[in-house]
């Protein structure tokens, strides 16, 4: 450990420059880009469930996490596997032309299940096609989990 105060110690600048090490690349040329992120708000559940591109297995939805996969361009349902069956714009789907980049935000909240009484809950998930903006402040707040 640094006798100098004013230098951080060893295991800090080492974090620092982990964090420095994930460089986000440019969208490929010819492909496309969707992003996928979850705040990890309080009432937000902690399960982690997969999430599909077109029925096809993508990824897996992190509490507070990010992540993108490059696509060819063209249309998409971006959903995540829910408890019970879906219901009108549960998922959010996207058409995106080469070079275009989609932010979809995941969110969650707890159902009651086992009749009236409510005997237990599950977890019910979204998906929601966010503005560019809003999306890229809040990932970076959020631990990133790669990309395709």
């Amino acid at each position: 450990m640094s006798s100098n105060p004013g230098v951080p110690p060893c295991w800090l600048r080492r974090c620092a420059a982990c964090l420095l090490l994930v460089v986000i690349l440019p969208v490929p040329a010819g492909a496309a880009r969707i992003w996928i992120y979850r705040d990890g708000g309080v009432y937000d559940d902690l399960d982690r469930p997969y999430l599909r591109f077109n029925g096809q297995m993508a990824g897996i939805s992190e509490p507070n996490g990010a992540f993108y996969r490059d696509v060819p361009p063209g249309r998409y349902a971006v959903t995540v596997d829910s408890y019970g069956v879906p219901y009108p714009n549960q998922f959010a789907q996207v058409d995106l032309g080469a070079g275009q980049e989609a932010f979809i935000k995941v969110s969650s909240m707890r159902v009651k299940v086992g009749g009236e009484a409510g005997v237990g809950s599950r977890a019910l998930f979204f998906t929601q096609l966010v503005a560019a903006e809003t999306a890229r402040a809040a990932i970076a707040r959020t631990p990133f989990y790669g990309s395709s």
